[in-house]
């Protein structure tokens, strides 16, 4: 086997792990021809089919998927000690974080030099909804994401970290009113986190509520619950303080209260093999959970 081989059995088994041409080719940093000239050039090395073409992508022939089980774990490390290399001689790394700016805002951003000093690395935050932040993660310009979505891209790694509980909150005057009363700051116009709310508790739709605002920040949304413009449903993090010191009350406290799971989400193996981004994994992991 010649030594391009090596390359051509990477792109191959990163091919395996995506599903799909495209998405081996985001996360090689690759064209989508390049990545198909590699898989031709490498069945025709070993002389059959590795790769049979399918509506949702490719799936691996019987020999393709043998090869694939031999060479991946060798691929892997050899990955990881030309990385580790690399790491050492390397200047000050660089670590892309995205995530909800209000998450972030609230658990991560407060803690930013210690996660500095874990990871040695300068941080480059970026705020966003999650489908973007996961796709600019597959395409390398993210190390690092917080998902409030549960990521389903092949080749992202995630491992559930927090469970945000959200709560209908106002200010003290609001206190005793029925809920259906009570006029709304919204964070979208589709009234996304009440309607989810409504459906859980309730289960029903928020019908007959008079917004009051539409305010697409959630920090801003609680800021004019304080000032008693009306009611909201609000994630506990961002509400526990002033629920506790007086300034917000719940309207409605049922049994169990809707939870939204939150991801800390990475390109495949990259949260093992990367020493920064495993510091960083580690430590807003530390700081979320």
């Amino acid at each position: 086997m010649a030594p391009h081989d090596l390359d051509h059995l990477r792109t191959f088994v990163t091919v395996t792990r995506a599903g799909s041409l495209t998405a081996a080719a985001s996360l090689l940093g690759l064209s989508q021809p390049t990545v198909t000239a590699h898989i031709q050039a490498l069945e025709a090395s070993v002389g059959f089919a590795l790769l049979v073409r399918t509506r949702a992508g490719v799936q691996t022939t019987a020999k393709g998927a043998a090869l694939a089980r031999e060479v991946a774990a060798h691929v892997d490390a050899l990955e990881d000690a030309v990385f580790a290399v690399a790491s050492r001689g390397s200047a000050t790394a660089a670590l892309h974080l995205g995530g909800p700016a209000e998450l972030l805002s609230t658990m991560v951003l407060p803690h930013l030099a210690e996660l500095a000093d874990a990871s040695g690395a300068t941080l480059h935050v970026r705020f966003g909804l999650a489908d973007d932040l996961l796709e600019a993660l597959a395409g390398g310009s993210l190390d690092l994401v917080v998902s409030a979505v549960r990521p389903t891209r092949r080749g992202i790694a995630a491992t559930p970290v927090y469970d945000e509980v959200f709560h209908i909150v106002a200010a003290p005057p609001w206190a005793g009113h029925p809920i259906d009363d009570v006029p709304v700051i919204a964070y979208g116009e589709e009234l996304p986190i009440i309607r989810r709310y409504w459906r859980s508790v309730f289960d029903c739709r928020p019908e007959g509520l008079r917004v009051a605002a539409v305010v697409p920040d959630l920090r801003e949304v609680a800021a004019a619950v304080r000032a008693g413009i009306g009611m909201s449903v609000l994630p506990e993090y961002l509400v526990r303080d002033d629920v506790d010191a007086g300034r917000l009350v719940r309207l409605h406290e049922p049994e169990v209260p809707p939870l939204n799971t939150v991801y800390l989400a990475t390109r495949g193996r990259d949260a093992e093999r990367d020493p920064v981004i495993a510091a960083a994994f580690a430590a807003v992991r530390r700081f979320i959970g």
